[in-house]
């Protein structure tokens, strides 16, 4: 899906009227806003047509098919928007009118959409976000693809133009820049290093639970009871019930890897990083093609991954957090600058983006190591509890749980030897993790808040735990904290940041 700069159209002059810059939606939208209102009424109408007795009662859900119908006639018929000055205007309703003006420097990410069915009309749905808010500014669906590319053409202009006045800079050239691109062998190794094969086995019962809540139950108990009747039969001891245990579980990781090799073929097939003077632009995806854009000054705080098959296959993965609109589909969502590649390719990327950062250069200080026990020691109690219940069927094999406790050891051992942080004048970082190690880190301009906490265990142990706060983190990226810090040292690195904010702020 690149875009032809040819089929671009000039952006409109700042003195345009709104009846010259008002457009229309794609003249097929009402299909595509139907087919969005009917993906949650699927499963159940085709339950009704398979599973359907005859009664006439049963087809009265068509009418609200009807209805939504004409809704989404309505929408195509009394939606426009067009461009004035440096706002984007959006119009829609007759009886009820809506008018919306967006200004260009509030829109932070442009993100398009296409479908196999967008393919195939040759057109996108196209969402403008800001930050701060839990739905986006405006969503259009849908333009033609041309249309979409010209929208997100102007808004990278004009934003950047805003920007440029705002912080007299200099406006760059808006030429595409390749940053980063998987070929379709670093695809196949993010299908095996991460774990989304458990979003096929979430849809696949999330779907099974809406012809029956109790069919996945059903089948666990049936499937359960003739394993263990089996297993019966054969006199089992112990051993035997740990082979079919570890067997079982290899053969559900493998149908896992499967899965998400499949998972990672069609959502980042093609993918490509570029840069467009200051907003970075990712491309991706096999049947359906998504394509998203946000500001780099809109990253709030960056995630450097690592993963046991990482190393294995010598990758990492750079994810960012930006300052958008809360968005529940996060393949929309510009999130993930690198999602597989090699360490010196990711160490790059961060030197381009933040060249005032030093990162191959932060004076990284190592955490006491002396506080690995209080990593172990949360082990302790669930690893008590296994070995009672196991005891309990198992007799004295069931101790060999304990073995955990060693493990917990050596694994807090080695957490403790790895964590470290890092502040330099630009940046702050934190360095975590053994088994699945990450480097979170986020400029110093873009912290929210600070905040300094200590437990009891804590003061017993005089160290504290300095909490950094940016705007929109992950719900699953790791805290960016500096935890079991000697008190005297956490409290001067609270002063020295919050002296730092407070004076970049005052020049604000």
């Amino acid at each position: 899906m690149t875009p032809d700069s040819s089929v671009a159209p000039a952006p409109a002059p700042a003195t345009a009227t709104s009846a010259d810059a008002e457009r229309r939606l794609h003249p097929m939208s009402w299909l595509f806003v139907l087919v969005q209102q009917l993906k949650q009424f699927v499963l159940p109408l085709v339950a009704l047509l398979v599973f359907g007795r005859g009664d006439r009662n049963e087809l009265w859900p068509l009418i609200g098919v009807g209805a939504l119908a004409v809704f989404s006639l309505w929408q195509y018929f009394t939606y426009r928007y067009g461009v004035v000055g440096d706002a984007l205007v959006v119009r829609s309703g007759v009886f009820e009118r809506s008018v919306r003006v967006i200004p260009f420097a509030r829109i932070h990410n442009v993100a398009l959409q296409q479908s196999l069915l967008h393919r195939l009309f040759g057109v996108a749905e196209v969402r403008l976000e800001s930050a701060g808010g839990n739905k986006p500014e405006a969503e259009m669906r849908v333009l033609k693809l041309a249309d979409a590319i010209a929208l997100e053409t102007l808004v990278r202009q004009r934003g950047r133009g805003a920007a440029v006045a705002a912080d007299g800079e200099t406006q760059e050239a808006d030429l595409a820049t390749p940053l980063l691109s998987l070929p379709p062998t670093e695809v196949l190794r993010l299908g095996l290093v991460s774990n989304r094969g458990m979003i096929v086995v979430g849809a696949a019962v999330a779907g099974a639970s809406q012809f029956s809540p109790r069919l996945i139950p059903n089948l666990f108990e049936t499937w359960g009871a003739a394993l263990f009747g089996w297993a019966g039969q054969q006199h089992f001891g112990p051993p035997e019930y740990a082979l079919a245990a570890i067997s079982l579980m290899a053969l559900f990781v493998l149908a896992l890897r499967l899965f998400s090799v499949l998972l990672a073929l069609l959502q980042y097939h093609g993918f490509q990083l570029s840069e467009h003077g200051r907003r970075l632009t990712v491309e991706r995806g096999l049947l359906g093609r998504w394509r998203t854009s946000a500001s780099r000054r809109r990253i709030q705080a960056w995630t450097l991954h690592e993963g046991v098959l990482h190393r294995v296959f010598k990758r990492r993965s750079l994810e960012v957090d930006t300052a958008v609109a809360e968005d529940q589909n996060q393949q929309r969502a510009l999130r993930e600058l690198a999602p597989i590649a090699t360490p010196q390719a990711c160490d790059g990327l961060i030197e381009h983006l933040l060249p005032a950062a030093g990162w191959s250069q932060l004076p990284w200080r190592p955490l006491p190591m002396r506080s690995w026990w209080r990593l172990f020691v949360w082990d302790v109690p669930f690893a008590l509890l296994v070995t009672a219940a196991l005891a309990w069927r198992f007799g004295g094999w069931g101790t060999l749980a304990l073995l955990w406790l060693p493990w917990s050891i050596y694994k807090a051992r080695q957490h403790a030897a790895r964590a470290a942080y890092a502040c330099s004048d630009e940046l702050i970082a934190v360095r975590g993790g053994w088994w699945t190690r990450h480097w979170r880190f986020a400029e110093l301009d873009k912290l929210q808040a600070l905040q300094l906490t200590r437990s009891p265990i804590d003061r017993r142990c005089g160290t504290a735990t300095l909490w950094l706060d940016t705007a929109g983190a992950g719900a699953w990226s790791p805290p960016l904290r500096i935890r079991f810090l000697p008190e005297a040292d956490a409290q001067a690195l609270y002063a020295a940041l919050a002296r730092t904010l407070a004076r970049r702020r005052l020049r604000w």
